[in-house]
């Protein structure tokens, strides 16, 4: 049922459940195109495509969330944000299934379009739901909770890859993967809580107010350097990993999946240092640490490789809690959903699409350590950003 009514926001113990189904829906969506990096190498060989081509199939699966992400407050002004939420997990479920028998390149493409769709109407409504039920002194623990899904995510689809690779082709695990996602679409259809408000419908006035503020544009280049550093990254390291390093599919997908369990802690520990220290401390010292260990990655061998490896998502995990806090901070409630579609899409386009799409290229050129290693100092460069960042006019505001 369509209701404006805003939920009253409680405490993060009260709203725990709404937030860790809600940060399950995360995890199907992110797991669902963060799979795509682990399989590469055999989706490379089977497809016959090159390493460009390779890294812009991420470009493709960015585009769709761009999409997303920016149309979402039409959907969710419609059927409200729990609406979208489940429209967004059935669609993922709907493009998944296909790659079990699809062999057409094209056919391919709309469907990672697709996959991509799904994850962009998802983020908005997320957040929305999250920061309009939760009481803001909670923002941080509660947004730690559903940011705990891209590490949990980066943490599986490696190991899943490295398991079930052994008796399942890399299209069935998809396939699988799409029936879990409509599994939970009927699932939360029938008795899926929180969300039911509406979103603010993105017409020009509203997209105006948001697009005018200078800490709109800072927050989407900080969001692209930390989404460069997980998701960019992820995407291409068992290519790089595999060609470049020498290593097995299996021991690298191994690897990079024990890499990111730090990620399942370091994101609400995270958003607990977000509340304690502030969002901007916060963000600045994290962006700029991630920055050198992505770096390194570029230029490191042997065991130290393997070290910087493991130490580099902990930090960028850590990252995300506060920057979607501050994000919420830039705009009134009630343009909470319109910052968080277009803040995260437009910084997405550039750091999980434009970015492996450039290391996918470097890779084929040159090396895939140089796209790399330009990551690196691309991040390094984050800091200096949020000192101009202004986060005070709405810090107090409660509400959707």
């Amino acid at each position: 049922m369509l209701t404006n009514e805003c939920p009253m926001p409680v405490t993060f113990r009260e709203s725990l459940g709404i937030t860790v189904f809600i940060a399950w829906l995360f995890y199907l969506n992110f797991i669902g195109r963060a799979i795509f990096g682990p399989m590469m190498p055999l989706i490379e060989n089977d497809l016959g495509i090159s390493h460009s081509r390779a890294g812009a199939f991420f470009l493709t699966i960015a585009a769709g969330q761009f999409i997303g992400q920016v149309f979402s407050g039409l959907l969710s002004s419609r059927v409200n944000h729990r609406g979208t939420l489940l429209t967004s997990v059935a669609l993922l479920g709907l493009s998944l299934v296909p790659f079990a028998f699809l062999e057409s390149i094209v056919k391919v493409q709309i469907l990672l379009f697709l996959i991509g769709l799904a994850g962009g109407l998802h983020m908005p409504s997320a957040i929305a739901t999250i920061t309009g039920e939760v009481r803001p002194l909670d923002w941080g623990k509660a947004l730690g909770v559903h940011q705990t899904s891209p590490p949990l995510s980066f943490t599986t689809a490696p190991l899943i890859t490295a398991v079930f690779v052994m008796w399942f082709s890399w299209r069935n695990i998809l396939a699988s993967v799409g029936c879990v996602a409509l599994l939970t679409a009927v699932v939360y259809a029938r008795s899926g809580r929180g969300g039911r408000f509406p979103g603010r419908l993105p017409n020009p006035v509203n997209v105006k107010i948001v697009l005018s503020k200078p800490s709109f544009w800072i927050m989407v280049a900080l969001f692209a350097m930390a989404m460069g550093a997980t998701a960019g990254l992820f995407s291409m390291l068992p290519l790089f990993l595999v060609h470049e390093q020498g290593m097995e599919l299996g021991r690298a997908n191994t690897l990079i999946g024990l890499s990111q369990l730090s990620g399942l802690f370091m994101a609400f520990f995270g958003g607990m240092i977000a509340d304690r220290f502030g969002q901007k401390p916060t963000i600045g010292a994290l962006l700029f640490l991630a920055g050198v260990c992505t770096l390194l990655i570029g230029y490191l061998k042997g065991p130290w490789l393997i070290v910087v490896i493991f130490l580099q998502p902990a930090l960028t995990s850590a990252f995300f809690p506060a920057a979607f806090a501050a994000a919420s901070r830039i705009a009134p409630p009630n343009l909470r959903s319109v910052t968080n579609s277009l803040a995260p899409s437009t910084a997405f386009l550039i750091g999980g699409g434009l970015i492996p799409a450039l290391i996918g290229y470097t890779g084929e050129i040159k090396t895939f350590a140089l796209g790399i290693s330009l990551l690196g100092y691309f991040i390094i460069g984050g800091p200096l950003l949020t000192v101009f960042l202004n986060l005070g006019q709405y810090d107090k505001e409660e509400g959707c």
